[in-house]
């Protein structure tokens, strides 16, 4: 602060004296002071303070703008050239042009007072004079070493800095118009750019852009009236047959800033660039930079770009158009409430350039930006598609040519497109016709493609689209592609490999008609009118098509039920045993039609319980420990989940259906449960019941459960397993297994590899219980999530709704032994047996068991320890005999 106050006092005493100074000796003392100045400023990490700095600025830029005319006054241009750098150079502090320069480039940094008085002293015109003979004389090297003497970069970043600080004023533009090097350095960069000096290419570029926004009434008429834009544009001519397309670029972007910069202002310039040819000439430069090299001068192409975009807004007058809406439209578009933002286009001259370049050119970036400035239109004010689409149809003459651009034009095209419906909430269906004939054409596979993707979206958003591409013919043109596939896939039985492509083709379509059949009865009727079902049915195979084409098959079922049942069961009966995927895809999509009531007589007339009953026999040995031949490769997890769909599916069948419930237990199908779930492996299927051991702790079921699967407890594999199935049946038994979930949906299309992340009991399943598979392609909807896992081993006061369970329950008693596990094995078959008995605890349970006439099963399945009063079970296994009895006695359980 001391050393800031001894420079105030020694600029004051120079301030008095210098009016009775000379002009040498006042240059003399001000220069003495400036090291002063600057050491003062290194010194306060560049805090000034002085109190008559205005004044200071103001002295320091006269004598450097002095010091300028001296070093030009009657040079010729390349010796004036040389005298600048000469002057300007930092050679050493004591010398007097590098310390004015330093001096001004420090105060144009203060403040806006301070900027003004250094505007004032006509500095402007000076360096923009300097700027001139920088950018068009470029020295000749001169060294040994071949570098040039104009290499003074900290010289220029000053230089430049304070030019930057001068001119974003406006007081400091309007101060070069007392000289001409404005304009002339304008057309320099319009004219002279290949013989130009390179080192000052880029900051004399970022001068003029400077200028450019802060032009003025007076510079606007300054410009006009020397033809500076129609020079430049004459110009521009000739050397966009000539430059490289980048650098051509590069020039004509400074040009137009000063004509999108101006016409807030005034239209002057703008009708000069338009009466001379100056949407030709971008047009001309753009279609040139097909050739320019990946990223090579994109900056100055995507701002010719920018700034055309811009021009689209700038017009005297407010487009008047009208066009005719075409019905259907979607319920929350209204036209007459569509407001303008006022940034609507007034200039369909700028747009046709725009417009013109996507479609002559095939280059992947330009085109690509061309969509994204149609995009930013849009965005800017709805209107603008109305306008544009009933005027020059750029979306709908682009969607002629689409299939000849670059792929990711393709798409980009298609998400823009898509964004009519998506986001203006309008539907263009003179487009969609278009884009209808593109995919009946078929020219380019993928453009098709991304077409119907395109469409598939659009559907999704509302129903009206289901009925809109009924009527355009899309669901028939469809169906006949799809047709003419699945006779392909059918000739070919499995030995015609689809790829790529293809493959993508026909499973997009399938979406597509499953999207479009989705709560649509009519186009479901369309489509089995049609003939389609028995080759949609075809695409089943394939698990890359499986969703979509359940999807379809699901919503025919809304009008034929038998029919889905006959095609699902079907599928299921003749899947080989390795195609577990398919089963467990069938099996869901089997359970979410069981969850409507009315499907449940069809599951039964078409051989529904025998189908899923069939799958379980076909599992014979699956399970076993360890696991042998076809299910070697196969986790036990993913049998342990087709075990439990297929219980699912008869269980869902069974809910609240006395029919079904008589007919199951009718025909024996619990005892063949019974059956085939005792086969698969886990079981013990030799020999009768062992000798009894006396137990040395007991557990109840409850107890087995959270041991083997939520504790870190060793068990074996097939007590683990068999548990599993127990849980099943004691679900099955209450009548809520199918609202049960013990397996997550995965979702193989991330790639993922197939890992047990199952929560609750799942987690604890490891070596024992890998998890299924990885299921690769397109998943099935995600399975409705039933119940609560947590309450899942709640009893309370349980009723049983299923007694035919509760005997396959019996059945399996027996065979929950193990060799090498006597004590454990007894010690679960007791457990099992009090479980029973709980569930037995309740009138209306004891009821419901003496009336399905399934008592004689209990006793015959358990004769060994019913006959030996030694045997663990004899007591609970009598007990549960005593409390039924007491309701009711059969003539078989007497015999």
């Amino acid at each position: 602060t001391l050393q800031w106050e001894t420079l105030g006092r020694q600029f004051v005493e120079y301030e008095q004296v210098a009016p009775f100074l000379i002009p040498e000796e006042q240059q003399r003392r001000l220069m003495d002071f400036l090291p002063l100045f600057l050491k003062a400023w290194e010194e306060s990490a560049g805090v000034i303070v002085f109190p008559n700095i205005q004044l200071l600025a103001s002295e320091v830029s006269k004598l450097l703008t002095k010091e300028i005319k001296r070093n030009l006054n009657g040079k010729p241009a390349e010796e004036a050239r040389l005298a600048l750098e000469q002057l300007l150079q930092q050679k050493g502090e004591a010398e007097d042009g590098p310390l004015l320069l330093k001096s001004v480039y420090l105060l144009s940094q203060t403040d806006s007072r301070t900027v003004w008085n250094i505007i004032g002293s006509g500095l402007p015109a000076a360096l923009m004079q300097c700027l001139y003979l920088f950018f068009t004389f470029p020295l000749k090297k001169t060294s040994d070493d071949g570098e040039a003497s104009e290499d003074d970069s900290q010289t220029q970043e000053m230089l430049v800095k304070i030019m930057l600080n001068m001119y974003r004023e406006k007081q400091g533009v309007e101060e070069l118009l007392a000289a001409d090097k404005l304009q002339s350095l304008i057309i320099a960069t319009a004219s002279l750019w290949d013989q130009c000096s390179h080192s000052w290419k880029v900051p004399t570029g970022s001068v003029l852009r400077t200028i450019s926004k802060a032009q003025t009434k007076n510079s606007i008429m300054y410009l006009q009236a020397v033809d500076c834009i129609k020079i430049a544009i004459q110009n521009l001519f000739k050397l966009s047959d000539t430059l490289p397309a980048c650098d051509v670029c590069e020039a004509a972007s400074i040009v137009l800033c000063f004509v999108k910069d101006s016409y807030p202002i005034s239209s002057a310039l703008l009708t000069e660039f338009e009466n001379n040819d100056g949407y030709q000439l971008l047009l001309k430069i753009l279609l040139r930079c097909e050739r320019l090299q990946e990223n090579e001068g994109d900056p100055y192409l995507d701002e010719i770009v920018d700034m055309l975009t811009c021009l689209t807004t700038c017009g005297k007058t407010e487009l008047k158009v009208s066009g005719n809406i075409v019905h259907p439209q979607l319920p929350h578009f209204d036209f007459e409430q569509t407001r303008s933002s006022g940034m609507t286009v007034k200039n369909l001259q700028a747009f046709q350039v725009l417009q013109s370049v996507f479609q002559k050119s095939n280059d992947q970036h330009l085109c690509g930006r061309i969509l994204t400035a149609i995009a930013t239109i849009w965005a800017w004010d709805t209107m603008n598609f109305f306008l544009l689409e009933w005027t020059l149809q750029p979306i709908n003459q682009f969607t002629d040519i689409i299939h000849s651009k670059p792929l990711p034009v393709q798409v980009q095209f298609f998400k823009l497109v898509e964004s009519i419906v998506l986001d203006l909430l309008y539907i263009p269906h003179e487009i969609l016709k278009k884009i209808q004939c593109l995919i009946k054409e078929n020219l380019v596979p993928f453009c098709t493609l991304t077409a119907l993707q395109c469409l598939l979206s659009m559907t999704k958003k509302d129903l009206l689209f289901s009925d809109i591409f009924r009527d355009s013919g899309l669901l028939g043109l469809l169906l006949a592609l799809l047709r003419k596939q699945a006779k392909i896939l059918r000739k070919s039985a499995g030995t015609h490999l689809e790829e790529g492509i293809e493959k993508e083709l026909n499973a997009v379509m399938l979406k597509m008609v499953a999207a479009l059949t989705e709560k649509s009865v009519r186009n479901t009727v369309v489509l089995k009118d049609y003939g389609m079902v028995p080759y949609i049915k075809i695409f089943l195979d394939d698990e890359c098509y499986r969703s979509a084409t359940l999807s379809i098959l699901e919503q025919l079922s809304v009008i034929s039920y038998e029919e889905y049942m006959s095609i699902v069961i079907g599928a299921l009966c003749s899947s080989t045993q390795g195609e577990l995927d398919l089963k467990l895809d069938l099996l869901k999509s089997l359970l979410r039609i069981l969850e409507c009531p009315k499907s449940h007589s069809a599951f039964r007339t078409c051989s529904g319980f025998n189908g899923l009953l069939s799958l379980l026999s076909d599992m014979e040995g699956a399970l076993q420990d360890p696991p042998s031949g076809l299910w070697t490769g196969v986790g036990q997890n993913c049998i342990l989940e087709l075990v439990f769909y297929t219980l699912q599916g008869i269980a869902a069948a069974l809910h609240l259906d006395p029919v079904n419930s008589n007919f199951f237990q009718r025909n024996g199908l619990f005892e063949k449960m019974a059956e085939d779930l005792g086969s698969l492996g886990c079981f013990w299927v030799q020999g009768e019941w062992q000798t009894p051991l006396t137990l040395e702790k007991t557990r109840t079921f409850a107890e087995f459960l959270d041991a083997a699967f939520c504790s870190s407890e060793p068990f074996p594999a097939w007590l683990k397993n068999c548990i599993w199935i127990l849980s099943f049946l004691d679900h099955m038994v209450r009548g809520t297994l199918h609202l049960e979930t013990y397996f997550r949906e995965r979702k193989p299309e991330m790639g993922e590899e197939s890992r047990d992340d199952q929560e609750g009991a799942d987690q604890e399943v490891q070596e024992d219980h890998p998890v299924a598979f990885k299921r690769p392609g397109n998943k099935l909807p995600a399975c409705r999530l039933w119940g609560n896992p947590e309450e899942r081993w709640e009893m309370g006061d349980t009723v049983i709704v299923h007694p035919g369970a509760v005997c396959v329950m019996v059945r399996l008693l027996p065979k929950l032994y193990k060799e090498g596990h006597a004590q454990l094995s007894q010690e679960i078959q007791c457990a099992v047996v009090d479980h029973i008995q709980s569930l037995v605890k309740s009138e209306k349970s004891r009821q419901v068991m003496c009336g399905s006439g399934l008592l004689s099963t209990i006793i015959t399945s358990c004769q060994a320890a019913f006959r030996n009063e030694s045997h663990p079970l004899h007591l609970p296994l009598t007990r549960i005999f005593e409390k039924l009895a007491s309701q009711a006695i059969e003539p078989d359980v007497l015999r």
